[in-house]
């Protein structure tokens, strides 16, 4: 594949960043890649694994820059608020201040009842009770199929 290639597609195409929908109404994303499933688009199970991965890096690197303690964490308790941390979005888990600084202390009974008495609780109970459950027995708890 040519460098100039690459060039002429992403002039053609445009480099949007963002899901958006094409000039037919379709939805696109990146350099003209055609997404919506109406026409047979969608992501390979290895680009979705690509975009998995730089996600929960990008979070290890934020949690660890904004809360350096963590890294004395166990990795299934990292784990745990890794996942907290890619549903809530950074500000989303900064709200916590009381339930990290109870993570901070080690206690980890209180950490799962700040976590279940949350807004975020209410809105997906499942996950966060086994998040919580993860907290408290420093063991992977699993969604069930």
């Amino acid at each position: 594949m040519s460098k100039e290639l690459r060039k002429q597609l992403e002039l053609e195409e445009g480099r949007i960043k963002y899901a958006y929908t094409d000039h037919l109404g379709y939805w696109t994303i990146g350099v003209g890649r055609l997404i919506d499933k109406h026409k047979g688009g969608g992501l390979r199970d290895s680009e979705i694994d690509l975009l998995l991965t730089n996600d929960i890096m990008q979070i290890m690197d934020e949690l660890l820059l904004d809360y350096p303690w963590m890294r004395s964490l166990s990795q299934v308790r990292l784990d745990a608020i890794v996942q907290a941390r890619f549903q809530l979005g950074r500000a989303g888990l900064a709200g916590f201040v009381n339930t990290l600084a109870a993570l901070r202390q080690g206690n980890w009974e209180a950490t799962a009842k700040g976590m279940k008495q949350s807004l975020w609780a209410q809105q997906t109970p499942g996950r966060v009770n086994r998040l919580a459950e993860q907290i408290t027995t420093n063991q992977y708890v699993y969604k069930d199929n």
